[in-house]
């Protein structure tokens, strides 16, 4: 899964593949594989990549072309969960459907929604096309500056 906008951020910064790889202390072609969709960034480090050079997800992801302004986002399993759920009963959905549509198990998605676990990337990214409008950014609890 491609980050559509991960290494265009990087090139409008005029930064290297290696400086992302030092920052993150991995191989550069591990930052090659992110930005070409080879592999999936973790979500945590996504988050310190949007808050070390004040990006917004949602302009990462693609959904918007405008970058806002964020202040930096800590996780919060809680609520995370929480606003999962929510927008899930705004929209009429069980958790086995949401879980079908973003291809994985009804159990897997419950520990997203109570807080067991942080929501993956790919995951994430298909929420994107069942909700519409939809903010990484809102639900992950991100708050503007």
């Amino acid at each position: 899964m491609r980050i559509k906008n991960l290494k265009e951020s990087r090139e409008m910064l005029d930064i290297k593949q290696k400086d992302i790889a030092d920052l993150f202390n991995v191989n550069f072609s591990t930052v090659s594989g992110w930005e070409t969709g080879k592999d999936t960034i973790p979500l945590r480090r996504l988050i310190d990549y949007a808050n070390h050079y004040n990006f917004s997800l949602d302009y990462l992801f693609g959904l918007t072309n405008n970058n806002i302004d964020y202040l930096p986002l800590k996780i919060d399993l809680n609520l995370i969960g929480k606003n999962l759920r929510l927008i899930r009963k705004k929209h009429n959905l069980t958790q086995l459907q949401v879980s079908k549509k973003i291809n994985t198990t009804q159990a897997a998605y419950a520990h997203y929604e109570n807080a067991h676990n942080l929501i993956p990337t790919a995951f994430l990214y298909n929420l994107t096309k069942i909700y519409q409008p939809f903010s990484i950014d809102e639900l992950l609890g991100r708050k503007k500056q």
